[in-house]
This record gives structure tokens, sequence and C-alpha cells, in this order.
């Protein structure tokens, strides 16, 4: 029972950076596809994590010390994925960038 949730558990966590993908090609602007980049990567590296901190205890129950560190991993993840999608913005903002409007779609049509 419990292998079927470390797989459903990875399954999920490469679906989730499928989708981060999927919205760094799809968004329009640079400010939409660093959100989605930063929620989704760092969600999927979560579960994805999660997954193989329960398959190591399943399969290797002596080794704790490697389910920890995966899990110190990533809660360092947890804090510079934000960190750096902050910084990236904001040089976005200083160099100028302006965010995409709905009117943008609407001018270009006409």
């Amino acid at each position: 029972m419990i292998e079927i949730l470390v797989i459903f558990l990875c399954c999920a966590g490469m679906l989730l950076f499928f989708g981060g993908m999927i919205g760094i090609l799809r968004l329009p602007d640079a400010y939409t596809r660093l959100h989605m980049a930063g929620m989704l990567d760092t969600l999927g590296l979560l579960v994805l994590l999660l997954g193989l901190v329960l398959y190591g205890f399943l399969h290797a129950p002596m080794s704790l010390l490697v389910q920890f560190k995966i899990l110190l991993l990533w809660g360092f993840v947890l804090v510079t994925s934000p960190t750096a999608t902050h910084a990236m913005v904001d040089a976005g903002v200083r160099a100028g960038l302006t965010p995409w409007v709905q009117a943008d779609v609407k001018r270009r049509r006409k």
C-alpha cells in the first residue's frame, strides 16, 4: 500500500514539474512565467522528495540520515527558490520590464 503512495507522490511531483514547464512556455510575460516556475517547481520538489523519503523508509530503514538530508535539501530549496524568484522580479522592475495586461491582447487583435 505504501509503495502505491510512493509511486503516486513521485508521479505527482513530476507532473507538477511538467506543469511548470508548460507554464513557462505558454504564459505571456516574464513575471507570470517566474510565478509559475517558482510555485510549481517548489511544490513539485516537495512532493517528489516526500516520495523519496517514504521509499527510503521502506527499503533502507537504517538510512535515517539520508532521509533527514533529503528533508534538509527541501528546506533549503523552500527558502532559496522564493528568494531567487523575488530577486529576478526585482531586477525586471528595475530594468523597466512592464507586466502584461489584458489590454495588450485587445490592441494586437485590432
